[in-house]
C-alpha cells in the first residue's frame, strides 16, 4: 500500500447487548411490588395471618421468590406498610396538583381510609416492630400531619375549607372513624362519613 492509498476502514463494531444485571434487577423488583401488591390486598381482607403461599400465587411467582425477597412474614408486613405510608402520604399534592382543593381533600380521605384498614390488617405484627424500633410511630404521625397540612391549606386558600382546622385534629378524628368502618360498615358507611366530615369542613356562614 502507498501513501496515497486510503487507509482500510475499520470493521463495524457490533452494538453490545444490555447488561444482564440490568434487566435482572428490573424483574426482580417488579416481582418484589408485585409480592407488595398482592400482600396488601391478602392482609386488608384476611389479616396478617394470610397464607404467604396465596399471596406468592396471587403475584404470579413462586413461594421461594417470596422469601428471598422477604425472609419473614414480619418483613413483608414492613415492606406493605412502608409503601403504602409513602403512596398515601405522595398521593396528597397529587391530587392537590389535579384536583379543586375540597375534591382533593375527599378523594385523599378515601385513600386514607385504605390505609388505615390496610394498617388495621397487619396490627400484631406493627405492634411488635413499633416495639423493637424498627418501624417508628412518629414519623407515621409526623407524614400523615402534614400531607393533611397541605390539603387543609390548599382549601382555605381557595375559601372551601375552613381556615381555623389543625391538620393533627382532623388526623385523629379520621382515625376514629375509619378504623370503626373497617370492622363492617363498608365502604358505603365510609363514603357518608367522609361527607359529614366535609360538611363540617366547610366555612361557617357566621365567620
Amino acid at each position: 500500500m502507498t501513501d496515497a492509498d486510503p487507509a482500510p476502514e475499520a470493521a463495524p463494531t457490533a452494538p453490545k447487548p444490555p447488561p444482564r444485571k440490568r434487566a435482572a434487577r428490573a424483574d426482580a423488583q417488579r416481582n418484589r411490588d408485585k409480592l407488595v401488591a398482592a400482600a396488601r390486598a391478602a392482609f386488608t381482607t384476611a389479616g396478617e395471618a394470610a397464607p404467604l403461599e396465596a399471596i406468592a400465587r396471587e403475584a404470579g411467582v413462586g413461594i421461594g421468590t417470596l422469601y428471598r425477597n422477604f425472609p419473614t412474614r414480619e418483613a413483608l408486613v414492613e415492606a406493605v406498610y412502608s409503601a403504602e405510608l409513602d403512596d398515601v402520604t405522595a398521593s396528597a399534592p397529587r391530587l392537590l396538583a389535579e384536583l379543586p382543593p375540597a375534591d382533593a381533600l375527599r378523594a385523599w380521605m378515601r385513600r386514607y381510609a385504605a390505609f388505615v384498614a390496610t394498617k388495621r390488617g397487619m396490627g400484631q405484627v406493627l405492634r411488635a416492630g413499633w416495639s423493637s424500633g424498627r418501624i417508628s410511630p412518629p414519623d407515621t404521625r409526623r407524614r400523615i400531619g402534614a400531607a393533611v397540612g397541605i390539603l387543609l391549606a390548599g382549601g382555605a386558600q381557595d375559601g372551601t375549607i375552613r381556615g381555623d382546622v389543625a391538620a393533627e385534629d382532623l388526623t385523629v378524628m379520621l382515625v376514629g372513624i375509619f378504623l370503626t368502618a373497617a370492622t363492617g360498615g363498608g365502604q358505603e358507611q365510609t363514603d357518608r362519613l367522609i361527607e359529614l366530615v366535609m360538611d363540617a369542613l366547610r366555612p361557617r356562614p357566621d365567620a
